[in-house]
């Protein structure tokens, strides 16, 4: 019993990244070996480790959220966090546009290709109006919108539960119930009081969950790589790589430049973020990350838990920087390039208007990326088929994609929490990377 106690105590001692590191490592090495069978084999235990982050999700932010507006004070300092978190939000969706403009025209990943087919599974994606999403916010009843579902009509019109996949209904019915606690006083304090400590309970088997991330990875990746051939990126390989390069600018220059800017080290940044990080690109769902991005965010980086409670899951559901901005601008240039176009200014001025104002107008919409990549297009005058030829490949893109929205997401928090002063800048100098189990010390602690 010792050595098994030792073993555990040993592998809580290695840094959380590093144990991500491992997963992802002998998940790949897994996969390559296995083949196809990898997904048989491998597959189930991703999606277990998928199901546990997104089971604790809805609850989290539901009780993070109401705990926050009520401990923020009201309508006044929730409307000043949100007016410069919606600020950032926009600043680097502009910054994300231009990148993928840059990158597809430096790099042109559609030009000398010929025969590419569209996938079998390729369907046009309806764009709901601005009206329609707007009405979507508020949920028709709260509980179908705790369980992630909602009244969907089937073509015979039967109407049916089906998943929806949007937060920000959660999101509206917390802030009321926030709202009203705040309203009430004192007549309420114990449901107050409530809300906080079982916002804590949630935080505390957020921990749980999130030390089974290196085994999720071990999975998740395993089936992947096993699943995907080089037969079916090696056409596509210079879209996937220009993507990639996209990405990466985006973070290390632009999400860099802005934290060097507030006076932060933009390599604290990513060491506490790096969770958060981890997550979103093994499971490729912002939603899943969301979790361990509360935790980095606070835990890690020092921002005040009750406006992050509020800011991270509001970033998750409408700051797609990569899904709604550097993608579809990169699309946009690769069917350009494909079809023999030229785009013209006010085509280029288009792709700008549509990606940035489309991806508020698409919040909460369920497969934001091939949404937003259908109304660039659309807007832009290109031939939406392009999208087609993407979808074989859009699983290995959506790891980098959505690594790069979930990093978007923390990092307007730490900016806005740092301009307002409810960043605690010795545990960002701090940065720790773990955010499991193992409470580790505190600056203060340290500095004690």
């Amino acid at each position: 019993m010792s050595v098994l106690s030792g073993a555990i105590h040993a592998w809580f001692k290695i840094p959380f990244w590093q144990r991500v590191l491992a997963g992802f490592i002998l998940g790949a090495l897994a996969g390559w070996m296995l083949g196809p069978a990898a997904e048989s084999l491998l597959g189930p235990i991703g999606r277990l480790y998928v199901n546990l982050i997104k089971m604790i999700a809805v609850p989290l932010v539901f009780f993070a959220v109401i705990n926050a507006i009520a401990s923020l004070h009201g309508q006044k300092s929730i409307a000043a966090l949100g007016g410069r978190t919606f600020a950032w939000f926009a600043v680097t969706a502009i910054f994300a546009v231009c990148i993928g403009l840059l990158v597809g025209w430096v790099m042109q990943p559609g030009r000398g290709l010929a025969g590419l087919t569209v996938a079998p599974e390729f369907n046009v994606r309806d764009v709901p109006s601005p009206v329609q999403v707007v009405l979507d916010i508020v949920p028709l009843n709260p509980f179908q919108a705790l369980a992630g579902a909602g009244p969907v009509t089937d073509g015979d019109g039967a109407t049916r539960l089906a998943p929806t996949g949007t937060i920000l209904q959660v999101l509206f019915f917390a802030a009321l119930i926030g709202f009203s606690l705040v309203k009430l006083g004192e007549r309420v304090a114990g449901l107050r009081k409530l809300a906080g400590e079982a916002s804590e309970v949630m935080i505390q088997i957020t921990r749980f969950v999130l030390e089974v991330t290196p085994l999720g990875t071990f999975g998740l990746i395993g089936a992947l790589v096993g699943a995907y051939g080089f037969e079916k990126l090696l056409p596509l390989g210079t879209f996937v790589v220009a993507l990639y390069v996209a990405c990466a600018l985006h973070i290390v220059v632009v999400y860099g430049g802005l934290l060097a800017a507030h006076g932060l080290n933009p390599l604290r940044f990513f060491r506490g973020a790096a969770p958060g990080m981890e997550v979103a690109f093994a499971s490729s769902s912002s939603f899943a990350a969301l979790p361990a991005s509360i935790q980095s965010v606070t835990h890690n980086l020092g921002v005040d838990r009750d406006y992050a409670a509020f800011a991270v899951p509001l970033g998750a559901s409408i700051k797609m920087d990569a899904c709604g901005a550097i993608y579809p601008a990169l699309t946009s240039m690769f069917v350009a390039q494909y079809f023999g176009l030229q785009l013209d200014p006010s085509q280029y001025f288009i792709i700008l208007i549509a990606s940035v104002l489309g991806s508020f107008g698409t919040a909460g919409v369920p497969g934001t990326a091939s949404v937003m990549v259908t109304l660039v297009l659309s807007a832009a005058g290109l031939p939406l088929e392009g999208i087609g030829y993407l979808i074989a490949i859009d699983r290995v893109l959506d790891m980098m994609r959505t690594m790069t929205n979930v990093t978007g997401q923390m990092l307007v928090p730490v900016l806005v929490a740092k301009e307002t002063g409810l960043l605690d800048r010795a545990v960002y100098d701090a940065a720790s990377s773990n955010v499991g189990l193992v409470e580790h010390e505190s600056a203060e602690h340290k500095a004690a």
